[in-house]
């Protein structure tokens, strides 16, 4: 059989409920024949062909999880119709499968009429509520799960656009556009530059990685209280905002407001910041319709109220959003009275001091005020903290345990997840420590540090299974109660709390479990390379 594809429209039906067909011109023997077809008759043909080697567009029903916002008639539509015309032409142009029966069957409308039963892949999307689709059929959990990543604009000299290894990435937040005084956005010197070369790598990369405009940040969120305190200046920002996403072709805006109602790094804040970042969110929807993303970086508990507590129903900010990022990190550090976890899992030992902050807490509280599990990004961060101290646990703000002595025990190197097993041994005492140690951190004291930067410092070493380990005159401890990997070196007065392949599988694993959106990290260019993301990637099931 000689055929080829050359056009493809589509169209809608209403029986048995409103949904898509697509209308195939498909060219054979000189003559020209339409073929209608649902997707779900693609998935059908696939299945029957038993093709491997080619793929069709992904299904959307199940990452949506049938919420009609995520769902983008337009765009869906016009993704599923290049990507079914390409799926048709390979497998007529291929003679493993061109003459066979099933698919001259698929390609012959007399013998073959369009099934009557109802398919949710068939759905137009808009007319399909999330009730609606729970009448129909069972809800399945969702199968594709989001790793994401924030791309600064100070990482391009040594991370280029042009280089970055699209397929790891299905979000790439770009850090940061800026709220001004006049409402409108400020651009550090050469970011606009970088942003362009990253949606034209990123599109040119063919691995469907959308690209977000990250607004704000710790240090640039001075002007949010008053972009958004009146309708003329959310009017002002709004068009900023827009016209950012389509001067850069964008996939959307991602508002970093540390935080409504709070003066975060020393800004303006006051009572009605959450209402008004509501009307902010709702006119952005608006302007930017539902194909774009909107997302926004938070804390582990929702923004605060009018009365300065967390919100209780945070639904009709979910209504307007795509995703919340969980930033759950930075919760011990530097400014606590002892070295604590930078990211904790949960609360395991029921100790902390803040028991409200941790990826387990912060998924309790944001799903109990009623935002969906589905639109939420846990944040997983790619550097530690370095400390001065002489400890060898890791308690911060937790209740400190029984202090150990020179003849007590360390839990040292365990297995970690599921089959974790305690492995114990002396902890080291200074005369203990090789003196020919190249490792040393002292000059990181009170700062962040990079993962990548405790490798190349020669505190960590890769093994050969591709986890890490301490080294160099450092040792590598584990504290259970926040699920948190620690190095500690007693003659240096070092300790460092940081995140490792272990602890950030696991939760991947827990937002995985929970059937949130995804993970997102801060951020790509403190990994070494692509390890981290890929042990993130592979606990989400990618």
């Amino acid at each position: 059989m000689s055929a080829v594809i050359k056009g493809v429209a589509h169209t809608t039906a209403s029986t048995p409920r409103p949904h898509i067909v697509y209308t195939f011109q498909l060219e054979r023997d000189g003559k020209t024949e339409v073929v209608k077809k649902r997707f779900s008759e693609f998935v059908q043909l696939h299945h029957a062909l038993g093709v491997k080697d080619i793929d069709l567009p992904p299904k959307r029903i199940l990452v949506t999880s049938f919420i009609p916002s995520a769902w983008v008639d337009d765009a869906l539509i016009a993704e599923r119709k290049k990507g079914l015309k390409t799926f048709l032409n390979t497998l007529l142009a291929n003679p493993a499968y061109k003459d066979q029966a099933a698919l001259k069957e698929f390609l012959t409308p007399a013998l073959r009429a369009s099934p009557r039963q109802f398919d949710l892949e068939d759905a137009l999307p808009s007319t399909l509520s999330r009730k609606a689709a729970q009448e129909l059929a069972p809800v399945v959990a969702a199968t594709t799960f989001i790793a994401a990543a924030y791309y600064p604009d100070w990482s391009a000299d040594a991370f280029p656009p042009e280089n970055l290894n699209y397929s790891k990435f299905d979000i790439l937040f770009f850090a940061f556009a800026i709220p001004n005084s006049s409402s409108t956005l400020t651009w550090d010197s050469g970011s606009q530059a970088i942003l362009k070369r990253l949606v034209s790598s990123a599109k040119a990369s063919g691995a469907g990685t959308k690209i977000v405009l990250s607004v704000g940040g710790w240090g640039g969120s001075t002007y949010f209280h008053q972009a958004c305190s009146s309708s003329a200046n959310r009017s002002t920002f709004v068009s900023a905002l827009s016209s950012a996403v389509s001067t850069y072709g964008l996939d959307g805006i991602d508002i970093d407001w540390e935080y409504p109602n709070n003066p975060g790094a020393g800004n303006p804040y006051g009572s009605a910041d959450a209402a008004n970042l509501l009307q902010l969110l709702t006119s952005l929807r608006s302007a930017l319709g539902s194909s774009k993303i909107i997302s926004a970086a938070v804390t582990d508990l929702p923004w605060l109220g009018s009365d300065g507590n967390p919100i209780k129903d945070m639904s009709a900010y979910a209504a307007q959003m795509s995703y919340a990022n969980l930033m759950n990190y930075d919760i011990f550090g530097d400014w606590s009275p002892a070295p604590g976890p930078n990211a904790p899992l949960s609360d395991a030992c029921g100790t902390s001091s803040q028991p409200n902050y941790s990826a387990q807490a912060a998924f309790t509280q944001w799903t109990a005020a009623k935002f969906p599990a589905n639109k939420l990004l846990l944040g997983l961060p790619l550097y530690g903290y370095v400390l001065n101290s002489s400890k060898t646990v890791l308690t911060g703000s937790f209740v400190e345990p029984e202090e150990f002595s020179t003849s007590a025990t360390v839990k040292v190197n365990p297995m970690r997840g599921a089959n974790r097993r305690p492995v114990t041994v002396r902890p080291p005492i200074i005369s203990e420590v090789k003196a020919d140690a190249t490792a040393n951190l002292q000059s990181w004291w009170g700062q962040q540090i990079p993962f990548s930067s405790l490798v190349s410092s020669g505190a960590l070493t890769k093994s050969s299974n591709g986890t890490y380990s301490g080294a160099n005159g450092f040792t590598e401890g584990w504290d259970d109660c926040s699920d948190t990997p620690y190095l500690f070196n007693t003659s240096q007065k070092t300790v460092v709390s940081y995140d490792d392949t272990y602890s950030l599988a696991d939760k991947a694993a827990l937002a995985k479990s929970n059937g949130m959106a995804g993970c997102f990290t801060w951020s790509l260019d403190q990994d070494d390379g692509v390890t981290l993301q890929n042990v993130i990637r592979k606990a989400l099931g990618k």
